[in-house]
């Protein structure tokens, strides 16, 4: 900010104060006050984990930078989303009309975003996606003050395809729960598959978060596919890996999964996730510096591993930072903000990236398989990996 605009904001204060007859200290500003983030996220239900592990990955990367944004202090808001579509919109205002954020970051579910999503064009705040891959949050829907910072649902799965025919798995089934992320990371397998020289047998589904699996595992038996390819996250996916391998099928039809799959559920999964194949845009055993730094912080922070929703949360603190850095705290310069979160570069424990025209990361898509209990990297699946980002329109 210039001299000359402290001066005058100053100024302002002061008349203000003027004439409700008190005076400011002189050292008040427009940009001494506190900035205010608000946090829209599951604290409650199969994604509460979730949820904490996101804000303690914000929360970290700011805390590293001295705690501040651009010179700031932070004022923090938060709302229990708890994973319902239908009080997105109500939450999501709650924090920008009557806590008045400056910064909304937000959230797990893919429809619970477009709640966000709505709010977010309506009233032009700041609007940062820590997880959900809702497609339209970046094609459709997309706009000039929403950033993501992690994935789309079919950007992972694009990746999927090719490695299962890799592995001479040329007939699949594919099954997840009947909601937006679950038909979206269906889109990425269903492009790749059969480009690869797969077949798709079959679709299954069942209403999210239901986890009555046994009738679909033995129509997955019935079938006979060379393997299994699926969406499901958090404890339905736990248990969608402990019922597969007790209805007999971890041994005879090989399971591969966007990484969700077995991401921040391998101990609750147990023993029955051994050797499931993922694909996913980071991995706790990434043989990195940066990403071992960034483990060994988590760890002594929070006395807990960090997972990919920690990762995410931690890399949207470090978007946040950069672009408070650049705005010198003045997070009403909206066009200069923007440019600085569009031609970000983040050094992240993922590897490094970049933002796509449509404010979704350009990055690497990793192949993993679980290995005594962790997501072993075994290869690349896809590099510097975008999403089409159709249909965005910035206007």
């Amino acid at each position: 900010m210039s001299t000359r605009r402290i001066v005058l904001s100053r100024s302002a204060a002061i008349v203000g104060a003027a004439a409700t007859g008190w005076l400011l200290p002189a050292t008040a500003g427009a940009q001494s006050a506190k900035l205010r983030v608000g946090l829209m996220l599951p604290y409650t239900g199969t994604y509460a984990q979730l949820g904490v592990a996101v804000e303690n990955g914000v929360r970290m990367a700011i805390d590293q930078q001295g705690g501040k944004l651009g010179g700031r202090e932070i004022e923090w808001f938060k709302v229990d989303d708890e994973s319902e579509p239908s009080k997105a919109v109500e939450n999501a205002s709650k924090l920008v009309q009557r806590d008045k954020v400056q910064v909304l970051i937000g959230t797990v579910h893919s429809g619970v975003q477009m709640g966000i999503q709505k709010v977010a064009r309506e009233t032009g705040v700041l609007s940062l996606i820590p997880n959900a891959g809702a497609h339209a949050a970046t094609r459709a829907l997309c706009a000039p003050n929403v950033f993501r910072t992690s994935f789309t649902n079919a950007q992972i799965t694009l990746a999927l395809g090719p490695a299962m025919v890799a592995r001479g798995h040329k007939k699949a089934v594919w099954i997840t729960w009947k909601y937006a992320a679950g038909e979206e990371a269906f889109e990425g397998f269903k492009q790749s598959y059969p480009a690869a020289g797969g077949s798709i047998i079959k679709e299954l589904g069942l209403p999210f978060p239901n986890v009555e699996f046994q009738a679909l595992l033995t129509e997955i038996a019935a079938l006979q596919p060379d393997a299994v390819a699926c969406f499901f996250a958090g404890g339905g996916a736990a248990k969608f890996i402990r019922d597969y391998a007790a209805a007999g099928l971890k041994d005879k039809i090989a399971l591969y999964g966007s990484g969700f799959l077995t991401e921040g559920v391998l101990d609750a999964a147990g023993p029955a996730a051994d050797g499931i194949i993922t694909t996913m845009h980071y991995s706790d055993s990434l043989d990195t510096p940066r990403n071992k730094q960034f483990r060994m912080e988590y760890a002594k922070a929070f006395r807990s591993q960090p997972d990919v929703y920690a990762m995410q949360g931690y890399d949207t603190g470090l978007l946040l930072v950069h672009g408070a850095n650049a705005v010198q705290g003045d997070m009403e310069a909206k066009p200069a903000l923007y440019r600085a979160l569009e031609s970000a570069v983040i050094d992240s424990p993922r590897g490094r990236w970049t933002m796509s025209r449509a404010h979704n990361p350009v990055q690497d898509i990793y192949l993993r398989r679980v290995e005594n209990m962790e997501n072993k990297v075994i290869g690349v699946a896809a590099k510097a990996q975008a999403d089409s980002g159709a249909g965005c329109r910035m206007g």
